[in-house]
């Protein structure tokens, strides 16, 4: 059956540069001169909706946050970053969106809202890659088979949705030899891609355990390697893959988010292969779920994120291949994804993964790197009965690194 035709969004401005508001929203003040307004959820009598679930009548409480005199500047804010928030949990009224957040701790507005755009709530959203030129911004959807794509040149973003499957511009399809792939690295100089094998998306208890490497150039699957040292089905489920920045002959990081433990891809030039093997095992630190992998940019420090119970471990990679881990600084349930300030003195984790129960915290947590400890919390979304799916630095910025 067809899908029913979504409502146009080009009007993603600020609600404080809209002369009339939406249905649903009413003003609540106005501060120098700029008119601010609350969401309220209403029944088909037209009355106020009652819930006994005060975190979803608290997602009014942000709404009023996202106020901005005028179109987005990035220019006015110190270090403004992207996330993409949905509703936590299974609440009855549903938000999904794109928020900007000020992350300088000495900017008047630190942790709150500069700007957000609505999403349909059903979007699920996952994650946001710019391309090479930072013009173009690609969102990617758990709920439904589409890809949106945003130009980011001027605010507010335009958006294009691009139905998946169906793209009338798919170039070439890899058969992969293994299921659920997942996490995608590619290393140029060796014509080499690496794809582990995740996880059912219907069925969480069917995990993988492999990495495929691909030639990029041609396509060609060249092998699969098992990444566990237990019988199969091993139930590992390897979920990233990363290439240490620099390194020759190259070395990956591979997290195997069920084992809890990373693992070591380093290429072999003689016989243009790669050698795999387990290394630090975070469960002996009483974490689990091993996520992401971030890097320094000095090329020195990793930055590994577990979602149970939530934290952000460093490592000392002066020896790529001898990883050292340094220490685990307590986030929250879900620790996922980071960006960093600027000088690279600090790092603001995400606090949930895809809003599992328990790993959907919905907080920032605010890391000193140097000390290795926690400087406090920003829950802006958390308070307003909200989780975070991604955070990204905007287009602009000169991050060292992206997810």
């Amino acid at each position: 059956m067809p899908r029913a035709r979504e409502p146009r969004q080009t009007d993603t401005r600020s609600l404080t540069a809209r002369s009339d508001p939406r249905p649903g929203w009413f003003p609540t003040s106005r501060v120098k001169g700029v008119r601010r307004w609350q969401f309220l959820p209403f029944a088909k009598d037209g009355k106020t909706r009652k819930t006994t679930m005060k975190k979803t009548l608290a997602i009014a409480a942000i709404t009023a946050a996202t106020t901005l005199a005028g179109p987005f500047a990035p220019a006015q804010a110190e270090q403004p970053a992207l996330v993409l928030y949905e509703t936590k949990g299974q609440q009855t009224i549903r938000q999904e969106g794109i928020a900007f957040v000020e992350l300088d701790p000495d900017a008047p507005d630190y942790g709150q809202i500069l700007a957000q755009m609505p999403l349909p709530p059903n979007l699920i959203s996952h994650h946001i890659f710019y391309n090479p030129a930072r013009d173009r911004a690609y969102l990617t959807s758990l709920g439904r088979s589409e890809l949106r794509v945003l130009d980011v040149t001027s605010f507010p973003f335009r958006t294009k949705v691009v139905p998946v499957p169906g793209c009338d511009e798919v170039l070439d399809t890899i058969a992969m030899p293994v299921p659920y792939p997942h996490g995608i690295t590619v290393h140029d100089g060796i014509d080499r891609m690496l794809v582990t094998s995740t996880i059912n998306p219907k069925d969480p208890t069917d995990l993988g355990e492999s990495i495929v490497v691909i030639q990029p150039s041609t396509g060609k699957v060249l092998s699969t390697h098992k990444v566990s040292d237990k019988p199969s089905p091993s139930g590992t489920a390897p979920v990233e893959a990363f290439f240490v920045p620099g390194v020759e002959p190259p070395v990956a990081y591979i997290t195997n988010m069920a084992e809890g433990r990373i693992w070591i891809a380093e290429w072999q030039p003689e016989s243009k292969t790669f050698s795999f093997r387990g290394d630090f095992d975070f469960a002996a630190t009483g974490q689990g779920m091993a996520l992401e992998v971030y890097f320094n940019a000095a090329g020195d420090r990793a930055y590994v994120t577990t979602a149970l119970p939530g934290h952000l471990n460093a490592f000392d990679i002066s020896d790529p291949r001898a990883p050292r881990h340094l220490y685990a600084v307590e986030a929250a349930g879900g620790a996922h994804h980071l960006v960093f300030s600027p000088d690279g003195n600090r790092a603001y984790v995400q606090n949930s993964l895809i809003n599992i129960p328990g790993m959907n915290d919905g907080s920032i947590s605010v890391i000193d790197l140097v000390a290795g400890k926690k400087l406090g919390t920003i829950d802006t979304f958390k308070d307003a009965g909200l989780t975070i799916n991604t955070i990204m630095l905007t287009p602009e910025a000169e991050d060292f690194h992206a997810h």
